[in-house]
């Protein structure tokens, strides 16, 4: 009989619940990360015993924490067995450096973001809030962050660099935070199609790539959100989350700040 495992992030450290494939009687692991707020907690589909965890405080900042047995022990990447902390007792930030991208002609911000009282505000890092490991390599995760932005690692968590085309591509001004502020939320990779990836961003919509994350479009045809200028915009839509079908990954699932939709067509029209 097959075990299961969840993964619980929770806002007084991260828990790791075990059954059989009854889910009659359950072991729970943790809290590890005891009082610190873990905002996601995700394993290798690669690797099981591959994990990866967003712990967050908001005295000591971000911290990126890695498990490769299952949560039995975890380190910070890029930090030395054994050192987890600095000589003043401080995490230590190693894994924690994301850096967003300038332009690569002027060396300013790539862009700015529309602010709550309407006006244009500079990208400030806050924290993660996704990740999303890659379905074919232990080494290979996506951070999903505030403000939104998307990035990678290849080594493991050790070093981050941003996929700036998401925020570069031409309506990343027009982005906005919702009441929880503006988060990339939702990082979904398509098992049929490694060059495509789907991300919602909280208040801006939900958005794709074809080309392994180089260039971007919005995929918000067919949302309709009340209380905004133009309901139907390209983008500026409050997305809460989105899924996808297990066996069907051009039919995703969304949830909306007022409503549930579908898309039949990888997000072309919901």
């Amino acid at each position: 009989m097959s075990g299961v495992r969840v993964l619980v992030g929770t806002r007084k450290g991260a828990f790791i619940l075990t059954s059989d494939g009854k889910r009659e009687r359950w072991e729970v692991s943790g809290p590890h990360f005891a009082g610190w707020e873990i905002y996601h907690l995700k394993g290798s589909p690669a690797d099981p015993n591959r994990l990866y965890a967003s712990q967050c405080s908001g005295w000591f900042g971000q911290i990126i924490q890695r498990s490769d047995d299952g949560g039995k022990s975890w380190t910070q990447p890029g930090t030395p067995p054994g050192e987890r902390t600095t000589p003043e007792g401080m995490p230590k930030a190693e894994s924690n450096k994301f850096v967003y991208d300038t332009s690569s002609e002027t060396g300013k911000p790539l862009t700015t973001h529309q602010f709550y009282d309407g006006t244009q505000h500079p990208w400030e890092f806050k924290r993660v809030w996704h990740l999303e490991p890659s379905l074919s390599d232990p080494d290979t995760v996506y951070a999903g962050v505030e403000d939104a932005a998307l990035f990678r690692s290849k080594d493991g968590g050790k070093s981050w660099q941003e996929l700036s085309g998401l925020r570069g591509h031409g309506t990343g001004p027009k982005w906005q935070p919702g009441a929880g502020g503006m988060c990339l939320h939702t990082i979904v990779l398509d098992p049929s199609n490694p060059q495509r990836m789907f991300i919602a961003i909280s208040a801006a919509g939900a958005f794709r790539t074809d080309d392994a994350g180089k260039t971007w479009r919005p995929i918000n045809r067919g949302l309709k959100s009340q209380h905004i200028p133009s309901p139907e915009a390209e983008v500026g839509h409050c997305v809460h989350r989105i899924a996808m079908h297990r066996s069907r990954p051009g039919v995703l699932f969304m949830q909306k700040h007022w409503d549930v939709m579908r898309s039949d067509n990888a997000g072309d029209l919901w």
